[in-house]
């Protein structure tokens, strides 16, 4: 009889352990999601891929961009890895600086990326994350830089345009604003440069003389990046207005529309194909018809767009819910929890929903109609 009850005793201790271990299997599994694929299907959506970032134990991830067909991640030490866009795949994992180094934008032109990290403005190999070349500043730069074929364009704290000559970044010339004002923003191309400050001005110039070729004034500040979509500019300021200002020729442009936020305005708009989407502190998140200027709908405790696709707008709230609007009746359709979600990158160019959260998980998501 002793012999059974023995028996019995490492029987029941046997299946404890085994039923144990088995539960924490199922839970490792089932916090693997940054996401549950369960929930997801609600809002008709599903995990096209989920990657986790080789980042430290103490590290956690702070920014996401959408660069071409990459997803770059950069930590909150400055290691960045680079994310093949389509299939989550790890192109490369490198620290771009020391940590605390601040790292001003990383933006891509013909394949290499370019970046402000300290006062140094630099390029970068987007195969390696390799320095290339490197040309130290004698100011502090204001914000992201902006190129063309022939020339970096650099916003320094001293209320001055920078032109530096792509190849070696010699500087050529500069140019400010007639208010003396501060340069917050810039986009380069080849017939001309445009540039915003914190006056409300919107200058356009010869690319490659200090020439000006127009002026739009805003009432306030403008806030946040211009966004340049074809001819049209949108921009955000701070009298509360959200901007469309098509450019007409190479020597004028117009005023399209301007639509009144409900609150204060301190980031640029997200723009699509048909639609406009502001967001104001407090207010939640404004949709806005892109011809016409008129409001689609507002979302309270809506902060910024994930992705639009088959007129949905995926949103994310304050709550950390993904929030599904339907932009043809202006009604919220259906919401997901995202309770794990803290990171995100706006997509205004295709249907795909790029999240992650600071330990380093970073997923895509797709509708699946």
């Amino acid at each position: 009889m002793r012999k059974v009850a023995r028996h019995r005793l490492v029987l029941l201790v046997w299946l404890m352990l085994f039923s144990g271990a088995a539960s924490r299997i199922a839970a490792d599994d089932g916090s693997r999601w940054l996401v549950s694929p369960e929930l997801l299907e609600h809002a008709k959506l599903k995990v096209r891929w989920q990657n986790d970032l080789p980042i430290g134990e103490k590290e956690n991830l702070e920014k996401l961009f959408i660069l071409g067909d990459r997803v770059y991640a950069l930590s909150d030490r400055n290691y960045m890895v680079s994310l093949n866009k389509a299939t989550g795949s790890m192109v490369f994992g490198v620290s771009v600086a020391p940590a605390g180094f601040p790292i001003l934008g990383l933006e891509l032109y013909e394949g290499g990326l370019i970046s402000v990290i300290g006062n140094k403005l630099v390029e970068i190999d987007p195969e390696t994350g390799a320095e290339n070349k490197a040309k130290y500043l004698k100011y502090a730069v204001v914000c992201p830089a902006a190129r063309n074929s022939s020339s970096f364009y650099v916003s320094g704290a001293d209320r001055r345009l920078h032109i530096l000559n792509a190849d070696n970044k010699v500087p050529v010339f500069e140019v400010a604003a007639d208010n003396e004002s501060l340069i917050t923003s810039i986009i380069a191309d080849e017939r001309s440069v445009i540039f915003a400050t914190d006056a409300g001005n919107l200058i356009s110039i010869m690319p490659d003389r200090p020439k000006r070729l127009w002026q739009f004034n805003a009432t306030d500040a403008i806030a946040g990046p211009i966004v340049r979509d074809g001819m049209s500019l949108f921009f955000a300021s701070e009298d509360t207005n959200v901007y469309r200002v098509d450019i007409i020729d190479l020597i004028s442009a117009s005023l399209v529309w301007k639509y009144q936020m409900p609150g204060v305005l301190e980031n640029a708009p997200r723009v699509t194909q048909d639609v406009v989407y502001q967001y104001a502190r407090d207010k939640g998140l404004t949709a806005i018809d892109r011809q016409s200027g008129k409001f689609m709908w507002s979302l309270a405790q809506s902060t910024d767009l994930l992705a639009q696709a088959h007129g949905k707008a995926y949103v994310i709230t304050r709550v950390r819910t993904l929030a599904v609007m339907d932009n043809t009746k202006g009604k919220k359709l259906y919401s997901v929890n995202f309770a794990g979600v803290s990171r995100y990158a706006a997509n205004t160019t295709d249907s795909q929903i790029y999240i992650a959260d600071e330990r380093g998980r970073v997923a895509c998501l797709e509708p699946i109609e």
